[in-house]
């Protein structure tokens, strides 16, 4: 009897390793396998006339007033309208869904209606629209506005989020051994994360949500003009604060080609292709996707010294390899100046303040007299701003677009795009960029930002603790 005991205790054992080593090795191979052809993008870099910066801002006014100042959808919505051969678009989220309604501006509706009616007016017109599975969380649902643009010959891809690289790999393993052949579809029964009035979803879509993959992408473009953006085409997210870039020329071939390596992995189309034309302007711009943004924030953060200005406007700041810099320049004499969202809110619901509240007590800590921290004055809303602006002697170099300064937004694991600018000191799109950032640092006109001091949290010691065991065992949502 006992021998029969021990004899099951060592199956047991056995098959307990053999799980344990396929679970090592599938966690291994998908947060170390090769990235599909044509990501991690770096395109040419192409000399323009003109660089628009645009902007989205929500704060309080003098009088306590919301007031909203919105630039990229009113924008985008006008572009799409002269469009005459091709759109492209690459968005995250793409939906009507909220918690509650707070009044959002239906900006989802009101693209959808505006393509479709640009494709009925120009019927050779090619449409494209790639987007995230989000919007269908993860195939429990089926989503109305997308299908109303394939009824009216829209191309609608949804990304293949399968052949990206896994971020957390304690969830990956399990996931992907245990759950993910089970598929998400089939009949909802559990209250939708994403929002109060979104169809109820399977448990399934539930645990491949945990997986925290994306295309987190925001492009827009067509024959005439491209427009890069850190703000998504989504309700809820409609009184946000965010910037996006608009400029033309070639650099539209290197976005459509950076797009169609997404459309190849994803079973899309052939895209449009752009005629190139003759240019030269005095500034260069850039476009980068995945880990290429990384590498260039690092080199160009490195390239800092006495008597640069460093601006960043940021939803997540968390990566250890860009906070080490920062701090190294302004060892060197940089003067860095940082506006923060707190963290705090995200659609109607309560936040931890991670990864911000922590990180930046953190650079509090480090006592540089050249590093100063501000938090955006948020509500509802969030400031969703991602971009950096070095302010040189006679150079302005800018990075803006969908990437957070996060492991997951540049290392490689989610798809991300943003437009890198290198402008002369006297161009408009670097004065501009300096204007807004000076408006919001020194509360011209409203309370825009808000002291450290005026929001540090008296639990930031218990937040830089799981701030800190998340990273370790990189299990986090940002």
């Amino acid at each position: 009897m006992r021998m029969a005991k021990n004899i099951l205790r060592s199956k047991k054992l056995v098959i307990l390793l053999i799980l344990a080593f396929v679970v090592g090795v599938t966690v291994y191979h998908h947060t170390h396998k090769d990235l599909p052809e044509g990501l991690s993008y770096e395109g040419e870099v192409h000399r323009v006339k003109d660089v628009r910066f645009l902007y989205d801002l929500t704060y309080t006014g003098k009088d306590g007033e919301k007031k909203f100042e919105h630039e990229i959808f009113d924008t985008i919505l006008k572009r799409i309208e002269e469009a005459e051969q091709f759109i492209v678009l690459d968005m995250f989220l793409f939906n009507g869904y909220y918690k509650e309604d707070m009044g959002y501006p239906e900006i989802s509706q009101s693209i959808g209606e505006k393509l479709i009616q640009q494709k009925k007016k120009h019927k050779d017109l090619k449409v494209v629209f790639i987007t995230d599975e989000i919007n269908l969380t993860y195939g429990a649902h089926r989503s109305g506005l997308l299908k109303d643009l394939r009824d009216n010959d829209i191309e609608v891809t949804f990304t293949n989020l399968d052949p990206l690289r896994d971020s957390n790999p304690l969830y990956t393993g399990v996931w992907r051994v245990f759950f993910q052949w089970f598929g998400q579809s089939g009949e909802g029964w559990i209250p939708n994360p994403m929002a109060k009035n979104a169809p109820d979803v399977t448990l399934r879509s539930y645990l491949e949500l945990m997986n925290l993959k994306a295309n987190h992408r925001k492009v827009f473009v067509t024959e005439k003009t491209a427009i890069i953006a850190s703000a998504n085409p989504h309700d809820a997210s409609g009184f946000h604060s965010n910037i996006a870039f608009e400029t033309s020329g070639n650099i539209i071939g290197d976005i459509l080609e950076s797009e169609q390596a997404v459309a190849d992995f994803s079973e899309g189309s052939k895209l449009p292709e752009f005629k190139p034309v003759k240019e030269n302007g005095p500034i260069k711009v850039q476009i980068l996707t995945e880990g290429k943004i990384f590498n260039h924030l690092l080199d160009e953060l490195k390239r800092t010294g006495k008597d640069d200005e460093i601006w960043i406007g940021m939803f997540y700041l968390a990566e250890r390899s860009v906070i080490d810099e920062i701090d190294k320049a302004a060892d060197r004499g940089a003067k860095v100046k940082i506006i923060l969202d707190p963290n705090t809110n995200a659609f109607g619901n309560q936040k931890t303040g991670l990864p911000n509240i922590p990180v930046a007590a953190e650079i509090q800590q480090l006592g540089s007299e050249n590093i100063e921290i501000k938090w955006y004055n948020a509500g509802e809303e969030q400031y969703h701003t991602k971009m950096i602006y070095i302010d040189r002697d006679k150079e302005h170099v800018i990075l803006g677009g969908s990437a957070n300064f996060t492991r997951r937004n540049l290392d490689d694991f989610n798809l991300e795009t943003n437009l890198k600018i290198t402008a002369p000191d006297n161009s408009e799109v670097g004065t501009d960029v300096a204007r807004y950032f000076n408006r919001l640092w020194d509360n011209e006109g409203a309370t825009y930002t808000l002291d450290y001091e005026e929001n540090k949290d008296s639990m930031t010691v218990v937040k830089y603790l799981v701030y800190w065991i998340q990273k370790a065992l990189r299990f986090t949502s940002y």
